[in-house]
């Protein structure tokens, strides 16, 4: 459980639960006011304890609105200490038409600590049924391995979406789907033979997938799954079934299931 908790402005963190024995704490973020709109900016910062383990999910899709004048915004800070434990799991982010929206997200890691962070994008409606309606999406992926003597760059990852200046349909970009689906591993056990057996996992789906491993910082790797497609169940189950098999192998646990429906 949470040492201390906070919070205030438009998100709101409901109060604990878990769902297996495993010891995993689940939070849930929630957005009373339903979407994010121009100019609003959200600020999220959490840190794992050693030894601790958490499971941050959201209870239902981040909506991105029109954002006329202003782009909206989210901060996320990540700190993870030694032997921690944190897996995000978010509901899709869906960018609806004129949306412009940037999502900032800083991680810092222990060697030790073990990180799982999945990600759905998906086009919201627009009114002549086009998938890429909005202004921009940003998302930028910061991760920083603490040696203990200082703090080194592990990865940086970064998706710059802007349908009205390029042709973001065609191959090299979105390669004729709509939906992006990433999952993000950062654990000392993470290996060429572990993206091997998750490529595995991947063919099983209805998506175009690749796998990249990061350089090794301290004994710990990072592992880069993304996945392109036309639906966001589909994604889900992909990416879902890449987690199912982390958290079967790593920690004994079954396939998450939020129960949220």
């Amino acid at each position: 459980m949470a040492s201390r908790q906070f919070h205030q402005g438009g998100l709101r963190v409901l109060r604990p639960h878990y769902l297996d024995d495993s010891g995993q704490v689940c939070y849930v973020i929630v957005n009373p006011g339903g979407a994010y709109l121009g100019a609003d900016l959200y600020v999220i910062d959490v840190e794992v304890g050693s030894g601790a383990k958490l499971l941050l999910t959201t209870q239902s899709a981040m909506k991105i609105y029109r954002t006329p004048g202003s782009f909206a915004e989210q901060r996320m800070t990540l700190r993870l200490g030694e032997g921690a434990q944190l897996e995000l799991a978010p509901d899709q982010l869906i960018a609806y038409r004129e949306a412009s929206y940037r999502q900032n997200t800083h991680i810092t890691v222990r060697p030790s600590s073990s990180l799982m962070m999945a990600e759905v994008v998906t086009p919201g409606w627009s009114p002549d049924g086009s998938s890429f309606r909005y202004e921009e999406l940003r998302l930028r992926n910061e991760i920083h391995v603490d040696t203990g003597a200082g703090t080194e760059l592990l990865a940086l990852d970064n998706l710059l979406v802007r349908p009205p200046l390029d042709d973001v349909t065609g191959m090299g970009f979105m390669e004729g789907f709509s939906h992006l689906g990433s999952l993000i591993v950062v654990d000392p056990r993470v290996d060429q033979a572990l993206a091997d057996e998750l490529h595995a996992v991947t063919q099983d789906h209805d998506a175009f997938t690749g796998i990249s491993l990061t350089q090794s910082v301290a004994g710990t790797t990072g592992l880069i799954v993304r996945s392109l497609a036309n639906s966001t169940e589909g994604l889900a189950r992909l990416l879902g079934a890449c987690t199912a098999l982390l958290r079967h192998n790593w920690n004994g646990q079954d396939r998450l299931n939020l129960r949220k429906h």
